[in-house]
C-alpha cells in the first residue's frame, strides 16, 4: 500500500497545518463581513465588489477545508492514497503536490505528475 513508502504523520501535520491556516482565512473573511458599509454611495459600490471578491475566496477556502477534513478521515481509516472512483493507488507525486488528493490523475481527468 502506498502508506508504507510515505510518512503518516508527515502528511497528517502538513494537512492540519494547511486546515489551521484554511481556518483562519475563513475567520477573518467573516470578521470582515460584519464591518459595514461606508455611507459615500461611491464607496459602497467599490465595496460591494470587494465582497464578491471575498465571498469567492471564502467559497474556495471551505471548499479546500472540507477535502483536507475528508483526507484526514481517510488517514485515520486507512484509505488514504486509494483514489475513491477507482480504487487504485493515487501516484505519491500527486500526493505530494496536493495532499488531499481523493482521485488517480485519470479520474481526476488531469495531466500526470
Amino acid at each position: 500500500m502506498l502508506m508504507k513508502t510515505m510518512n503518516q504523520d508527515k502528511v497528517r501535520k502538513q494537512l492540519l497545518d494547511t486546515k489551521t491556516e484554511l481556518e483562519k482565512r475563513i475567520s477573518k473573511i467573516h470578521n470582515h463581513a460584519r464591518n459595514p458599509l461606508n455611507a459615500d454611495s461611491a464607496e459602497q459600490a467599490a465595496e460591494l465588489g470587494n465582497v464578491e471578491v471575498v465571498t469567492a475566496l471564502e467559497t474556495e477556502a471551505i471548499e479546500e477545508l472540507a477535502e483536507i477534513k475528508a483526507a484526514l478521515h481517510r488517514l485515520d481509516d486507512g484509505s488514504y492514497g486509494i483514489c475513491v472512483t477507482c480504487g487504485e493507488e493515487i501516484g505519491a507525486g500527486r500526493l505530494a503536490v496536493r495532499p488531499e488528493s481523493f482521485e488517480c490523475v485519470d479520474c481526476a481527468d488531469l495531466p500526470p505528475i
